[in-house]
């Protein structure tokens, strides 16, 4: 199938499902008016897995946005002249939106458990606005009776949607544009950079990107979906509801994507299908009275433990165990010439600096507390361009600290670091990667459920698109100069034939390379390494010195490793840190007859040895 038609099967597969979903699920027992119920709940949903199943942002407050789009587009509709539903429905939307941005900016402010509970609190802040200071809008307790059905009104014609048919129509049409913009989304670079924020947000931040800025955006995102399928509830309903509001609300949408699966846009969808259907099945066919609830929460449970990925995840499961696995081949031999052409080029590849020549970093009494604990203490350092510098010290030195002050990922109690003429001291993390200082980490950080490709676009895309931007709907493969930047860094650091390969599947070496590799594809003009040979066999050592030499040519680096040997093979100048302190510096051979140094390794051993 040619790429283009490849591309575009998803929306072609959604819209022939769309057109037969009147006709196949009445027979499976769905009541029309269900069948368009699962249609908003699935557009709410689309919404909200971008937020949790893509950015990994558990929200319980989504019912605020939901009960706030839907209200203001019925309140226009039912207590002004206003008579166009489309026309209140994009103004609900907007408002959602702005009230996400106000949200968002108190709620993104922490994470984790911390995130979730605060989107509780404001659900539940917005359903007592709902039911007492605005009930002269909202209508309180009653909701607001007669919001018409929707409507289309182009001055010359005018149609109106009243019967189910026709609502599901108007329903499914919104619900496919909705899904087609989000799939580009998701296919974009801020696509691409949600999941990264997903999998592991401190090292997206470190490669250069505002993560705080794309989560705010995917919130707002998030909480126009909800507002737009608010809007379409009271249209399908006839009135808008109070417990569009209610936590209970909100509970159904995480559940509903729970069942259905996150991560694949589908899964609220099905999930919703699974929901309502059950729920009119125990309360009307089965007659279970109150109890429906509790049985069907009974079947959730049972659901999220056997399928962990949602009903989208075991299909797919099922489809991949179906398919028969493809042998990769190696590369031929024009590919393997091209990639050793395209490793010759990125071996040069670094952020343009202020100078050429003289210091490119300058530290000056640098010192880090932690309370009563001095990890380092009054640090002056300095490296100059081109230079490779190593950095050694036994354990509790204070290497990694003074690493992670360097690269501004911990700021300094006091002291200065001047970068390429800059003073960066107390500078953002991501910042200093934009200015071309990144660093690779002991412990591997990448981004595991994605692939060696994507891994090294997260990084490139740092440097060739800036900090921050809304690119909500460019492919990704349209960014100018990713392809070569992300296949160039592969074959420097070995790994072009793995470009596809999910991270998890790779050997540990393969894993410390790729570590090493995010740090280049960021072009940095000076690169710091953190224990490159950390873990590795002998044989994986041997390979990755080598590695090393050829990532030093024409390179500012320092280096920082336990393996000394391997360390002083590679570099021409050596830093000897003990207790927090700069001990002292020189060559190589220096360095490994220095009595200052074998003392702090070896404690005295040989002193005593000589004496006996």
């Amino acid at each position: 199938m040619p790429t283009r038609q490849r591309a575009y099967i998803v929306e072609i597969l959604t819209l022939l499902a769309l057109i037969a979903a009147p006709f196949v699920l009445p027979h499976l027992g769905f009541a029309p008016a269900t069948i368009n119920r699962i249609l908003i709940w699935g557009l709410v949903g689309i919404g909200f897995d971008l937020l949790f199943g893509f950015t990994g942002l558990l929200s319980f407050g989504q019912a605020a946005f939901f009960g706030t789009g839907g209200m203001f587009a019925a309140y226009l509709l039912t207590n002004t002249s206003f008579t166009n539903t489309i026309g209140a429905t994009l103004i609900g939307t907007a408002v959602a939106g702005v009230v996400g941005y106000l949200i968002g900016l108190l709620a993104l402010r922490r994470t984790g458990i911390y995130f979730a509970m605060i989107t509780v609190a404001i659900a539940e802040v917005f359903f007592f606005l709902e039911f007492n200071p605005l009930s002269d809008y909202t209508g309180g307790e009653n909701g607001l009776p007669g919001v018409p059905p929707p409507n289309l009104d182009l001055g010359f014609w005018s149609m109106t949607f009243g019967s189910n048919t026709q609502m599901y129509a108007f329903f499914a049409f919104w619900y496919f544009v909705g899904l087609v913009i989000a799939l580009r989304i998701v296919r974009s670079p801020v696509g691409l950079l949600l999941r990264a924020i997903r999998d592991n947000p401190l090292r997206a931040q470190a490669l250069g990107h505002n993560i705080h800025g794309y989560k705010l955006t995917v919130f707002v995102v998030a909480a126009m979906y909800a507002g737009f399928a608010g809007s379409l509830l009271g249209m399908l309903q006839g009135f808008m509801p109070p417990d569009a509001f209610m936590f209970h609300t909100s509970g159904e949408i995480v559940m509903q994507t729970a069942i259905g699966g996150a991560g694949w846009l589908f899964g609220p969808l099905l999930g919703a299908a699974v929901w309502l259907y059950l729920a009119d099945f125990f309360q009307i066919t089965l007659d279970l009275g109150a109890s429906w609830k509790l049985v069907l929460g009974i079947v959730f449970v049972l659901l999220v433990v056997f399928l962990r990925h949602g009903l989208v995840g075991a299909i797919v499961d099922l489809w991949r165990l179906a398919r028969p696995a493809r042998p990769s081949a190696p590369p031929s031999e024009p590919a393997r010439a091209a990639a050793t052409r395209v490793q010759a080029a990125a071996q040069s590849r670094h952020k343009s600096t202020r100078s050429t020549s003289g210091p490119i970093l300058q530290v000056s009494g640098l010192t880090k507390r932690y309370g009563g604990l001095v990890a380092n203490s009054d640090i002056d350092f300095s490296v100059d361009h081109g230079e490779i510098r190593g950095i050694i010290g036994p354990n509790g030195a204070g290497k990694s600290t003074f690493f992670k002050m360097l690269t501004c990922e911990v700021k300094p109690t006091s002291g200065k670091i001047i970068f390429d003429g800059r003073d960066i001291t107390g500078m953002d993390v991501s910042d200093a990667c934009q200015l071309g200082l990144t660093k690779s980490y002991q412990i591997n950080q990448l981004f595991d459920r994605l692939t060696v490709r994507q891994n090294l676009a997260i990084a490139a895309l740092g440097e060739l698109r800036g900090k921050f931007k809304l690119d909500l709907l460019k492919s990704l493969p349209k960014v100018p100069g990713l392809d070569p930047q992300v296949e160039s860094t592969a074959a420097l650091v070995h790994l072009e034939d793995r470009l596809d390969t999910p991270v998890a599947e790779l050997a540990y070496g393969e894993k410390r390379r790729l570590e090493i590799g995010l740090a280049l594809a960021t072009s940095p003009s000076l690169l710091l390494l953190d224990e490159p040979l950390a873990g590795m066999s002998p044989q994986e050592r041997v390979e990755t010195v080598a590695l090393l030499k050829a990532i030093a040519a024409g390179r500012t680096m320092i280096v920082i490793d336990h393996d000394m040997d391997a360390l002083f093979e590679l570099v021409g100048k050596v830093t000897v840190l003990q207790e927090g302190r700069l001990l002292v510096e020189g060559t190589p051979d220096e360095i490994r007859s220095n009595a200052e140094v074998q003392e702090a390794y070896l404690g005295g051993i040989h002193e005593e040895a000589g004496a006996e």
